[in-house]
């Protein structure tokens, strides 16, 4: 008993990203009940969005789909999305919990037909890309979304087509009236996996970002090698739509710098490392420079970094960019750069430039609506900062796929533990 109060026997996760998808299926198929709150209209998070992930390098969707078929298979697991937790109250054991629920408009008749995205002639810029293309209004928010059904933008819903979008759908699943609202549940112990953001290239003023379009992030490059992304895998120079010939990757862009994101978020050298291993198969001839600090590649890791030294095509260049500007004939990119080794200054010219942005947890901004600690970068300050409360994944450090994974399942056992001890 929690001060005399019922103990709850169900598990609150919220963010269902690799770390949150893992607590959540873990502790409903140990016999817990389990709410997944998750903001986006889809579950998987960003992995969702990679072309590929370590340790082994396949598509993301080989681990999500196992998991999607759990979670269906799993009475115990109740899931929203377009959701997000405003408050949580009480104690371990006994936690009160109010939770938002953005309209989707549109219902679970939906099949996924398409008819209604046929109908649509709204466009808008497509977040799962990045902005990198357009999508209509009404939409799947990817091809393997889970839930499979499709969102109707708001801007759609106010607009005069919207009528006729409804009147297409075969099934009545659209709902132009759907409101948000509003639902309270009591979780016996919450586990709290919100996740990250890629640093906002737009505040590195020297690198051109948005003002140069062929200067684009990390993450932005996995979508142009995916073949679901806006380009069906081909990596194409966003302005001319032409194959690269020459690619920089600029390292710790806006990382290990303390007027931007002090830390180091320990992924982004093997995750350029990878994205240089995507261009070298599209185009065996391309040349490929990596601008590094120092190389961070730990334990089976090193392996691959071993591997990808090798290639005679990529050049890692120990220096950190300072500038970076573009001709305005040949639209070229030139990336001025001193070389820390022999202490020359350089000026190196390429046809697309990728910056590895760091991982910015989203509890820097979106805190956790309870009052627990935080370290000086955002993270929550530990894997428990209350009873009855475990952070994990990248809400608590910088962690990669299979590492977020293991901390997610870490989580539902402590949660487990926590609600078994009351």
């Amino acid at each position: 008993m929690a001060n005399g109060g019922p103990v709850s026997q169900s598990i609150l996760v919220v963010g269902a990203g690799m770390s949150g998808l893992s607590a959540a299926i873990e502790a409903a198929e140990a016999g817990y009940d389990v709410y997944l709150v998750e903001k986006n209209p889809y579950l998987g998070g960003r992995v969702a969005q990679l072309h590929n992930y370590f340790p082994k390098l396949c598509p993301p969707y080989c681990g999500l789909e196992i998991n999607f078929r759990r979670i269906k298979q799993n009475p115990r697991i109740r899931f929203f999305t377009m959701a997000e937790v405003q408050r949580i109250s009480g104690e371990e054991g006994n936690f009160d919990v109010l939770i938002k629920l953005d309209p989707r408009y549109v219902n679970e008749k939906c099949t996924a037909c398409g008819k209604c995205a046929e109908a649509c002639s709204m466009e808008i810029d497509n977040p799962f890309n990045y902005g990198m293309d357009r999508v209509k209004a009404a939409y799947l928010p990817h091809d393997m979304a889970f839930p499979a059904r499709y969102v109707l933008d708001s801007a759609l819903v106010k607009s005069a087509e919207a009528q006729k979008v409804k009147e297409s759908c075969p099934y009545d699943a659209i709902a132009l009236d759907m409101a948000p609202k509003t639902l309270e549940l009591k979780a016996g112990a919450v586990v709290w996996s919100t996740g990250w953001q890629p640093y906002d290239a737009t505040k590195l003023d020297t690198y051109g970002f948005r003002q140069y379009p062929d200067v684009i992030t990390n993450v932005m490059m996995e979508r142009l090698a995916a073949p679901n992304g806006p380009t069906q895998g081909k990596i194409l120079r966003p302005s001319d739509g032409k194959p690269p010939q020459t690619v920089a990757f600029v390292q710790c862009a806006g990382s290990r710098d303390e007027n931007h994101l002090p830390f180091c978020s320990g992924i982004c050298c093997l995750a350029s490392m990878k994205q240089a291993t995507y261009v070298r198969e599209q185009y065996p001839d391309a040349q490929i420079t990596i601008f590094f600090i120092d190389i961070r590649a730990t334990d089976r890791l090193e392996a691959f970094y071993a591997k990808v030294k090798e290639d005679e095509k990529i050049t890692f260049f120990k220096g950190k960019v300072a500038k970076i500007t573009q001709d305005e004939t040949t639209k070229d990119l030139t990336l001025r750069v001193e070389n820390t080794s022999t202490e020359t200054l350089h000026e190196i010219n390429a046809d697309l430039v990728v910056l590895a942005t760091g991982m910015q947890p989203n509890t820097a901004e979106n805190p956790v609506p309870f009052p627990i600690s935080y370290d000086d970068y955002g993270f929550v300050a530990s894997i428990n900062p209350k009873p009855g409360i475990y952070a994990t994944g990248t809400a608590r450090t910088p962690v990669g796929v299979s590492e977020s994974v293991q901390d997610g399942t870490a989580a539902a056992l402590k949660a487990i533990q926590s609600i078994m001890r009351r």
